[in-house]
């Protein structure tokens, strides 16, 4: 086993400060790295050392590979957590860092490798008897042999590229017409967006759920799984609102995803943090639909019902230790709510927006979380991921969870830039999340820009009120206010929505 006595953190923001405060709390020496646009940025306050890689841009920055290697070598550190992006999933980084004689804290290159190709995760885990989407086992190229396929599985079809992720190189094909115009186009842009033409046919699966399973596996072959995170709240192919549980998975489903997850991860020889992402479809019947080889931005829902700290687990891993707990010593505990607060215009088709920050106040209060990488009075860069902050919340049950979530959205000041927590408050408190209805389609089916500035309606207003009585029942105070009736807590809930 190695000990680790200095980390360098290979990334930016909230994720970098994240993976340092467990390293502290570890007694593990931290380094940032930090282009010229973050050189105020906290992640960087905050570490032991810090190191400017260069001007702005990610490929003159944070995507420099070999210079974070050299720094690594320069200041004696002993590892490398790479976070989420970036560098994270570049088998080729995590085999230079091994060659140079440090820790890569994620899997193998060889892992990296098979997950990162989807037409190769498929054939890997083909031996483990894992639910698959009907289509095709290897890249497609040949138009009428495509095409053939395609009908065979029956239409609508999906093109997807096999290097492919964030929807890019992917299409949705309803009819034969249009199969020979959509599939030029899905190789054109998998090519430009990817370096790879490579693409698949795959049986379209109307209304999904996208539901996921983390995983942990040490160097001694020892894989657990720590249930499933419900993330189909999605905006552009990405998630904007994850939770845990999920509201439809009954203890059956999720020992048999999970087990399915386990079944991926060994098919690779997986050690490290990793999730396994399954699409449901209308039956609750799940197919493997990929593998992050790299810590989830939703990890912190896991962390929450499970008691697990994610990155402590994946440095141990690192270290060579073994797993500190069996599959039969997890249990969920309560219930989680994430939303991603980006720094988008929902009312403007959810682009990005810039600026200062005038205002930022977090909300506090126990069950609450935030994981962000900003502070009042910084700007809002350009060049990279619009997200400013993770907000979570836990409590012991799912309404009382969103409840929570309720007040903690409206307790977060934020003035200066448009943010998507208006639409998050709007989506936690819609009919169809709060029931569990709901799917991928969500934004498409019921999100319209208009109703961020129109007062709730009867019905969202009757979901909210019903949360808050339950909470309220469940919660009830001692005291002066023990008589309260629910009535007059749904009357005074009402009064604060309009």
């Amino acid at each position: 086993m190695s000990k680790i006595k200095k980390l360098l953190v290979a990334n930016r923001g909230e994720i970098s400060l994240r993976i340092m405060r467990t390293a502290r709390e570890m007694g593990i020496a931290t380094v940032a790295v930090y282009s010229e646009a973050d050189r105020l940025s906290p992640h960087v306050l905050f570490a032991d050392e810090a190191v400017c890689l260069g001007p702005p841009a990610s490929n003159k920055s944070y995507l420099l590979g070999d210079k974070i290697i050299s720094v690594c070598q320069e200041l004696g550190v002993d590892a490398i957590h790479p976070g989420y992006g970036f560098l994270s999933e570049n088998a080729d980084f995590a085999r230079k860092v091994q060659q140079a004689g440090l820790i890569f804290i994620g899997p193998s290159p060889e892992a990296i490798e098979v997950m990162g190709s989807k037409l190769a995760a498929k054939q890997a885990v083909g031996k483990y008897d894992i639910p698959l989407v009907p289509g095709t086992e290897e890249a497609i190229s040949d138009i009428p042999v495509a095409k053939a396929r395609a009908s065979e599985i029956g239409y609508p079809i999906l093109i997807k590229a096999s290097a492919g992720g964030g929807g890019k190189g992917m299409r949705v094909v309803e009819n034969e017409g249009e199969f020979e115009e959509q599939m030029q186009r899905a190789v054109s842009e998998a090519q430009s967006s990817f370096g790879d033409s490579a693409v698949f046919i795959e049986k379209y699966i109307s209304s999904p759920r996208h539901i996921e399973i983390q995983v942990l596996g040490d160097q001694q072959g020892n894989i657990v799984y720590l249930f499933e995170r419900e993330c189909s709240i999605q905006r552009r192919h990405q998630k904007v609102i994850e939770e845990a549980p999920s509201a439809v998975v009954s203890p059956a489903m999720r020992k048999a995803m999970g087990e399915a997850a386990v079944g991926v991860a060994k098919a690779c020889s997986y050690y490290g943090a990793g999730t396994v992402e399954f699409i449901v479809d209308e039956q609750l019947n799940f197919f493997f639909l990929e593998m992050n080889t790299r810590l989830q931005v939703e990890h912190p829902v896991t962390e929450m019902i499970t008691g697990k700290d994610l990155v402590r687990e994946q440095i141990l891993i690192a270290e060579g230790n073994p797993l500190s707990f069996t599959q039969d010593e997890l249990k969920i505990n309560g219930h989680s709510l994430e939303v991603r607060v980006y720094a988008e215009d929902p009312r403007n088709n959810f682009l990005p927006d810039i600026g200062r920050l005038e205002t930022y106040k977090r909300p506090q209060g126990a069950g609450i979380r935030v994981d962000d990488g900003f502070e009042e009075g910084m700007d809002i860069p350009i060049y990279y991921d619009p997200m400013i902050a993770k907000l979570i919340t836990h409590a012991e049950n799912r309404n009382a969870a969103i409840e929570k979530m309720v007040r903690a959205i409206e307790d977060f000041k934020i003035v200066g830039i448009q943010t998507t927590l208006d639409f998050c408050k709007f989506a936690i408190t819609h009919e169809a999340f709060v029931s569990g209805a709901f799917d991928t389609k969500f934004v498409e089916n019921y999100f319209n820009p208009s109703v961020l500035d129109q007062k709730f309606t009867d019905s969202e207003l009757e979901v909210i009120s019903a949360l808050a009585v339950e909470f309220f029942t469940k919660n009830k105070p001692s005291g002066s206010l023990k008589n309260t009736s629910a009535d007059n807590t749904e009357s005074a809930w009402r009064n604060r929505l309009h």
